[in-house]
């Protein structure tokens, strides 16, 4: 069902059973699924491509251009998966030729408020909350989730199945499975109770709070720390991608509660 009040341009694409509701903008150049629900006043700029399943409510804003200096009109996309919910007036922002493209991945809540910034990458099932910022460049994996008012300093990374507090000004990576949170941020603990929640058996719960023993708690620098893990635990996937993620962090973790 599409308003006649809407704006919809001719070229765009649009899926079946799609309603767009009054007053929406929906530009040329945009793809959007099937069954999804586009809110009144909510705007779908050129180059927006969403999947299926999707629900824009009023005020939310897709695709507008980078709010950065060096973006200078290159043609870039804002790609939202299916099954993404942005709430009332959120923003997720096109990306630079630095990437070409800002993504946001399926099963994911964005809150009222929240801003996906350029070349900003969201995976699955991540939950923003109310006004959450994501600068330019930041990476969210996995079943992350950061409470509202979070701010994410640019080309950070938030790892998978971590929590981070409302509040939090994120200037240091947050590896996997973890939570933090107080000022500045700081480790505060195993996210035992959503690995629970997702299916993670005690003991691999038992080997994650043991990894981070070591990383938080044994007075190791990070790469003695990393050095030690390699030699005494067993490769696992956990074990894998908490170390994968402290490698390649390029502006170092966040600290501990005795840094």
């Amino acid at each position: 069902m599409h308003s006649p009040l809407a704006y919809i341009h001719p070229e765009a694409q649009i899926g079946e059973n799609v309603i767009i509701e009054p007053f929406s903008f929906i530009d040329k150049d945009t793809v959007i699924g099937d069954n999804s629900h586009i809110g009144p006043h909510a705007v779908i700029y050129a180059g927006s491509r969403l999947g299926k399943n999707n629900r824009i409510f009023p005020g939310a804003v897709i695709g507008a251009i980078p709010q950065d200096l060096k973006f200078h009109g290159e043609y870039t996309l804002a790609i939202l998966g299916d099954n993404v919910t942005v709430r009332e007036s959120a923003t997720v922002n096109r990306g630079t030729e630095a990437s070409g493209k800002t993504v946001v991945g399926n099963d994911v809540l964005i809150m009222a408020n929240a801003h996906v910034a350029h070349d900003c990458i969201v995976h699955d099932h991540v939950i923003l909350a109310n006004s959450v910022a994501l600068a330019g460049h930041v990476e969210v994996f996995d079943w992350a989730i950061l409470g509202g008012l979070a701010a994410v300093q640019q080309f950070s990374k938030v790892g998978a199945h971590t929590m981070v507090s409302g509040g939090a000004l994120v200037r240091k990576d947050v590896p996997p499975f973890v939570m933090v949170g107080k000022t500045p941020l700081t480790y505060e603990g195993v996210n035992v109770r959503g690995l629970r929640r997702r299916g993670f058996s005690e003991e691999k719960i038992r080997e994650i709070k043991e990894i981070y023993r070591v990383i938080y708690q044994k007075g190791m620098n990070t790469k003695q720390a990393v050095a030690y893990i390699e030699q005494h635990f067993e490769p696992t996937v956990e074990r894998d991608l908490i170390l994968d993620f402290i490698k390649n962090s390029s502006n170092g973790i966040v600290r501990g509660r005795h840094d």
